[in-house]
């Protein structure tokens, strides 16, 4: 089973973050091709990473430490995303 490691990067106050945050504990909880730990991050907590990942705005979500979506995106391209992280890691 691949590790995938997911960040959703937050702020105080971000009225989109609550549901960046319930869309991917939804898929993490139901992906079953690999081991997805997810985390939140404010980015108030924690500044310097967010700036090093390039993150501009919340909600954005990085895979493996890498920014993939600098907003929230649909579900369905969330999944993309992953899978192709998990075959990325497969290969």
């Amino acid at each position: 089973m691949t590790d995938i490691q997911v960040e959703v990067f937050t702020a105080p106050g971000c009225g989109k973050c609550g549901r960046a945050r319930e869309v991917l504990k939804d898929i993490a909880d139901a992906w079953t091709e690999a081991d997805i730990r997810w985390r939140e991050v404010n980015i108030l907590d924690e500044l310097d990473y967010a700036v090093e990942l390039g993150v501009l705005a919340t909600p954005a979500i990085a895979i493996d430490g890498r920014l993939v979506f600098t907003a929230l995106p649909s579900e369905k391209k969330l999944r993309q995303a992953l899978q192709d992280r998990l075959e990325e890691k497969q290969a």
